[in-house]
């Protein structure tokens, strides 16, 4: 019997340090993936002279996969005049990719794909309504300019889906309000973080560690950190997050900011504008593995974001034993306990910089084991175990009416 094919769409390629919720549950989906399913990504490349537009075996995570590269994209981090969105879809046009099964994280690319057979599923990761709505002038995507027309392009593409999942329940229960036609297939799901790299340290290795980036940095022993990851991006809002730190006022905090993006000139401005410099250190973009080192050492993880959906950074901080900040968007509130983190009743960097204190205050309030069990129904061998286990059962139900 042969296997059931899942293609996996989206504008990335899984080899590159690469920034994004999307991408890390995509890699999770392709690590977890059973060996009785084959897998394939069609994505992006990033270096040159490698093929582009054709099917390649190659490895990820220790298994064998297909991947199709469209076109070639050296910085998915960092916005271009045309929205890389546009070239993927533009590009998906040219190929028929229809498999047994076909994941969408973008509703754009799903043009290409209206006539193709197999059963397709979307899944939608931010909150809809308030990421159209703009929250305090943040323009993060084109669609903010006309959000008419997309919920015409929505409107027309939606009845294609077998599935909508959206790891908001918000947005979940408004598509079912926009789609009643199509409510039994609009679903709430789990995101997922990867738990064979994120875990806790003992507090004494943790203290360890904590030790020795202060000194590697050149920063005195007491030294604390709180530690900002993902995209420098106006849905983050990363000014928010360096006027906190000014708000903070405490020269022992030091901010490690994990990431890259359109707004990384800007940051470094106001940065040097507040004299934060020596109490700030820009990383990059950095591998899973690193951030998960730095997430076992940090005091405190911060959120500054408009909106979310629900940021698999959050559940990788938890995991890690690492109590959350974050203001009031997404699904994080509706699962963040008073002791795993607090969720701030203002964007401001006064009320931020209050909630930042209190943990760095009294740590005892927020111990590690209180942030684990937050994360721990949301570990990726639970969820994308069960999401491959549904998908099997309903390829055999098919096969049992052919």
């Amino acid at each position: 019997m042969r296997k059931p094919v899942l293609t996996i769409f989206y504008q990335f390629n899984p080899w590159h340090s690469t920034i994004g919720g999307i991408q890390t549950l995509i890699k999770i989906f392709l690590k977890y993936a059973p060996n009785e399913f084959e897998v394939r990504l069609v994505g992006t490349e990033y270096k040159p002279n490698q093929t582009i537009g054709k099917w390649q075996v190659v490895e990820f995570a220790g298994k064998k996969i297909k991947f199709l590269p469209l076109f070639t994209l050296e910085n998915d981090n960092v916005r271009s005049l045309v929205p890389t969105t546009i070239k993927y879809t533009a590009n998906l046009f040219k190929y028929c990719c229809e498999s047994d099964f076909m994941h969408f994280h973008r509703l754009e690319p799903t043009l290409a794909s209206f006539y193709w057979r197999g059963e397709k599923t979307l899944f939608i990761h931010n909150d809809i309504r308030t990421q159209m709505q703009g929250v305090d002038n943040t323009k993060a995507i084109l669609w903010q300019k006309c959000p008419a027309a997309y919920f015409v392009l929505e409107k027309l593409l939606v009845s294609q889906f077998n599935q909508i999942l959206s790891c908001n329940t918000d947005t979940a229960e408004l598509y079912r309000q926009r789609y009643p036609k199509s409510a039994d297939r609009i679903a709430y799901i789990k995101n997922s973080y990867d738990n064979e790299i994120f875990y806790p340290l003992t507090s004494k290795d943790r203290e360890t560690q904590r030790r020795e980036l202060a000194y590697r940095l050149g920063l005195p022993e007491e030294t604390r950190f709180v530690l900002f990851a993902g995209r420098l991006h106006p849905q983050k809002d990363p000014i928010l997050l360096v006027r906190t730190l000014a708000a903070l006022g405490d020269p022992n905090v030091h901010l490690l900011i994990a990431g890259s993006g359109e707004l990384e000139a800007e940051v470094l401005t106001e940065i040097g504008h507040l004299g934060l410099c020596s109490q700030v250190t820009m990383l990059g973009a950095v591998t899973q593995n690193e951030l998960a080192q730095l997430h076992r050492l940090c005091s405190v993880f911060i959120l500054t974001s408009a909106y979310e959906g629900l940021p698999l950074v959050v559940l990788e901080a938890l995991a890690s034993g690492t109590p959350v900040v974050t203001t009031k968007c997404g699904e994080t509130p509706k699962f963040l306990t008073p002791n795993s983190g607090i969720v701030c009743s203002e964007r401001t960097p006064t009320c931020i910089a209050d909630a930042v204190r209190k943990i760095l205050q009294h740590p005892e309030n927020f111990p590690s084991e209180s942030c684990v069990q937050a994360a721990s129904p949301y570990a990726a061998f639970n969820v994308v175990t069960q999401v491959y286990n549904d998908m099997w059962r309903r390829w055999e139900g098919s096969r049992g009416r052919e």
